[in-house]
């Protein structure tokens, strides 16, 4: 068996980085150019342009600090705001005419970006922060503010708590959905290593226990500790097992599972080369056991095959078990276009009904994990038909994957 790890990442913010990236190239911009083209409006023009030099030097240089949150640290927050701050007060010093271009300021709209690295960064409290200081630097820069400065303060502060509000609802979803990739993905592993121990030691528990109660004597003691020991792994295989999942949060990357998936070396990494299913069916062929196929190839993956033959072999076991050794059954394949269908029937006493959800009660998983479980995974379906003194039916489908080669069209007859 050959182990690969699955990555998963997911990270909301990663597009808010890149988002906010591009904004202060663009603000810097749209700031220079408003400062070119009302230069004339400047009573002390190399005060607005040598500040403007130094925000598209510090935008420049800085674009790496804001493309992930473990870059954008505090140090380079509070001095990206500081220098914000400093541009909106020197407007009045460069003597930039208030009504000039809407009354903006020397930074222009650049100090919104400020403020939203604060809200992506921290979330709503640090975006209200710092949204504060640039609402009381704008006050101040206006010496008697109109309806309309206050109308933008209040607006751009009210506009970046949302943001960050917004910002800590989706972390929260992407730590839930992280979770629930990471419960998902250790019920897989639980579910596919309690098949192989429902193929293996416990039926071999549940013959021994059998064997011993018929034999009597000391035999019956042995089976006696069998059937205990079959009860016990039965309920640690339901309780569950040490998954193979990890969960971590990665600031920069966002919430990251990590699946650890195990494949059939043969299988290879695209799965290998089609096995034709009707080999890996034909040894359960037997006096009891009648094998209907096509006449052509039944092409599957490797994995997917196996894992079907695996499930028709737990069916019979079922029928060995339940119908009795004398029951008879019936092996029927199809092959159709985008899917297999495999049917396994036999003329037994039939299931009761409700039986199979006290089994599952029980802690026996034959029909739901060895059965269900497989073509699940298998992106398939298990459908079980059984009606009390008629026999039991299990049809088997499976999908055929995309560019499998596999272009037969024919069909066994049916016994049905």
């Amino acid at each position: 068996m050959a182990k690969r790890e699955r990555v998963v990442r997911m990270s909301v913010e990663q597009p808010l980085w890149r988002a906010l990236t591009a904004y202060r190239i663009l603000t810097m911009v749209y700031a220079s150019l408003l400062a070119v083209f009302g230069r004339d409006e400047y009573e002390r023009p190399w005060v607005a342009f040598a500040y403007l030099v130094v925000m598209a030097a510090w935008t420049l240089a800085t674009l790496p600090k804001v493309a992930g949150a473990v870059s954008c640290t505090k140090r380079f927050l509070g001095a990206d705001l500081v220098l914000a701050l400093v541009g909106i007060l020197l407007t009045p010093v460069a003597d930039f005419d208030a009504q000039h271009m809407d009354g903006s300021t020397l930074p222009s709209i650049w100090t919104a970006g400020s403020v939203l690295a604060f809200a992506i960064k921290g979330g709503w409290r640090w975006a209200a922060f710092a949204s504060t200081f640039v609402a009381a630097a704008n006050i101040v820069e206006r010496g008697e503010p109109s309806r309309d400065t206050f109308h933008n303060v209040l607006l751009v502060w009210v506009a970046a708590i949302a943001i960050g509000y917004v910002v800590e609802v989706a972390r929260a979803s992407e730590r839930t959905l992280a979770r629930a990739l990471e419960i998902e993905a250790a019920t897989r592993e639980r579910e596919r290593l309690a098949r192989g121990i429902h193929d293996s030691v416990l039926q071999v528990l549940a013959m021994v226990q059998r064997r011993g109660t018929a034999l009597g004597g000391e035999a019956a003691e042995l089976g006696r500790m069998a059937g205990e020991q079959e009860v016990a792994l039965r309920t640690l295989v339901s309780s569950g097992l040490v998954p193979t999942t990890r969960v971590s949060e990665d600031a920069a990357e966002g919430a990251v599972v990590r699946t650890v998936e195990v494949d059939d070396e043969d299988d290879g990494p695209a799965g290998g080369a089609a096995c034709d299913l009707r080999s890996l069916l034909a040894p359960y062929a037997g006096s009891r056991v009648s094998f209907a196929e096509p006449g052509a190839p039944v092409l599957l993956a490797p994995g997917a095959a196996k894992e079907l033959a695996a499930a028709v072999s737990a069916a019979l076991d079922n029928v060995r078990v339940h119908a009795g050794q004398d029951a008879q059954a019936w092996i029927l394949v199809e092959d159709w276009p985008d899917e297999v269908i495999v049917t396994v029937r036999d003329d037994g006493p039939g299931i009761a009904e409700g039986r199979l959800a006290q089994a599952e009660g029980e802690g026996r998983m034959g029909v739901a994990l060895s059965i269900r479980g497989r073509l699940r995974d298998l992106g398939g379906t298990a459908e079980l038909i059984s009606v009390p003194g008629q026999g039991t039916e299990v049809e088997l489908k499976v999908p055929k994957v995309s560019g499998t080669p596999n272009d037969s069209r024919g069909k066994a007859g049916s016994g049905r």
